[in-house]
This record gives C-alpha cells, structure tokens and sequence, in this order.
C-alpha cells in the first residue's frame, strides 16, 4: 500500500520541504529555491495523475483501447517555461534589491525600510 503512492509521498515531502523553505528563511534566494521546489512537486503530482497505466498516444487504431491524454503533460510543459521565467525574473529582482540595500536578507532590508520611513515622518514632522 505505501509503495502504491510512492509519488503522492514524495509530492507531500517535496511541498513541505519547499513551504519550510519559504517560510523559515530570510535569505531571498533561498525563498526562491523554495519556491523552485514547491513548484516541482506540483509538476510531479500533476503529471503522475496524469499517467494512464498501459494507455498508448492518441492515434486511432483498431487494436488500441486504452489511450493517453497528452494535455496534462502539455500544460506542465508550459508551467515549466512560466516557471523558469518567473525564476529569472525573481532571481533578478533579487540583484536589483543587493544593489540598493545592499543584502538579501529580509529582516535588514526591512530594518532599512523602517529607518528612512522613520527619518521621513520625522523631517514632515519639523
């Protein structure tokens, strides 16, 4: 029984794994690992729902009567791309946010964050 949802097991291990990655963490590219992750795992599950033991393509012929829908394997192939943009673009906004706090960690960019607020209410203040 537990070797029957192999892939369910390690879909719920690679979600926590990825959630705690993000969530205890500070570093923001560790959150985006985790993020990476979590977002394989969803890959994995939908693709192994997705798999039709002994299903065959779908091309008509007279001794196949088990087939295969491709589109969930299409649509995971497109997240794939999506997800892959969304890390570039993620890890560049990281580069970005390195150059002006200089860090990545995100308690002392939002330390940062607290002190000029902190100096601009007190100069509206006067």
């Amino acid at each position: 029984m537990l070797m029957g949802h192999f892939n369910d097991w390690i879909v719920i291990i690679l979600m926590m794994i990825g959630l705690y990655i993000v969530i205890a963490h500070g570093n923001l590219i560790k959150k985006l690992v985790g993020l990476t992750i979590f977002q394989t795992s969803v890959f994995i599950f939908y693709i192994s729902m997705a798999k039709v033991t002994g299903g065959t393509a779908p091309i008509l012929a007279d001794d196949i009567t088990k087939y295969s829908n491709p589109l969930p394997h299409v649509l995971i192939l497109t997240a794939i791309v999506v997800g892959i943009a969304t890390t570039a673009l993620g890890l560049s906004l990281v580069v970005r946010i390195k150059e002006a706090y200089g860090t990545i960690e995100e308690e002392e960019i939002q330390d940062q964050d607290n002190q000029t607020h902190a100096v601009k209410s007190k100069g509206e203040q006067t």
